[in-house]
């Protein structure tokens, strides 16, 4: 894994939420690996396998009502990662036709990809460091871009992530008035071969399906080329921006 350059501190710290999953736990790896990341805080609900809670890395347990005294035990951050993302459950998968929508399901989803990255975006902003580069980053999906749904269908996933993307742009405007050098943003990162593609797969075009190591990289290196004036925005994990 190469340095992390771009503007980023020669020591940082750094936070990955929902670092049990797929994608969060390949950050996790990758992240461990740069010579100039000093701490990496692998945060998660589910607990991480012992193997990985070596040095460089911290492994944290968290739930949804203590995230605030989480932070407050954090020093300052250089990167935040939040890698949360619910697309179908015990029951319950993407709607293909509005008579399979469910307020359960629809609150089930819109808590995972919405309010969820919004709550821990509230307590780990403050904690952002002032004299060098930041980035906030969550993970978006372009299905989640209005002007790209052409398909329909999908349609609690589709607007949760609709909703963090107007979240991020929010948290990017008030955010920016006082942390010069900071940016916020979404990241979109592909189809990659997890649990939450697992049942669609399919359906995936060749080459499409992404390993998590490969969309992780990808993701860093869209993180390591951001500056402030692209705070607000989407990106796919090939750096291209992704319209509203």
């Amino acid at each position: 894994m190469p340095r992390l350059e771009g503007g980023f501190d020669e020591s940082m710290k750094v936070a990955v939420f929902g670092a049990g999953g797929g994608i969060g736990s390949a950050l996790v790896g990758a992240l461990s690996e740069a010579p100039n990341v000093h701490t990496v805080f692998a945060i998660s609900r589910q607990g991480m396998n012992g193997a990985q809670c070596v040095a460089p890395v911290r492994c944290i347990e968290y739930t949804d009502d203590n995230i605030g005294a989480l932070a407050r035990d954090l020093p300052e951050l250089d990167l935040v990662i939040c890698a949360l993302g619910l697309l179908h459950g015990e029951g319950f998968g993407p709607e293909k036709s509005r008579r399979e929508l469910s307020l359960e399901n629809m609150q089930r989803v819109f808590h995972v990809n919405t309010f969820l990255p919004t709550l821990i975006a509230k307590q780990m902003l403050p904690k952002m460091r002032r004299d060098s580069k930041t980035v906030f980053a969550a993970l978006s999906a372009r299905v989640g871009s209005i002007s790209d749904n052409r398909l329909g269908g999908w349609y609690s996933y589709r607007a949760s992530k609709a909703a963090l993307n107007m979240m991020i742009r929010t948290l990017a405007i008030e955010h920016g008035r006082r942390f010069k050098q900071s940016a916020v943003i979404g990241l979109h990162p592909g189809t990659v071969d997890t649990s939450l593609s697992k049942p669609f797969q399919s359906n995936v075009a060749k080459g499409k399906l992404f390993d998590p190591d490969f969309s992780a990289a990808r993701l860093l290196d869209v993180i390591e080329k951001v500056d402030p004036l692209d705070s607000g925005k989407i990106f796919a994990w090939d750096g291209q921006e992704i319209q509203p």
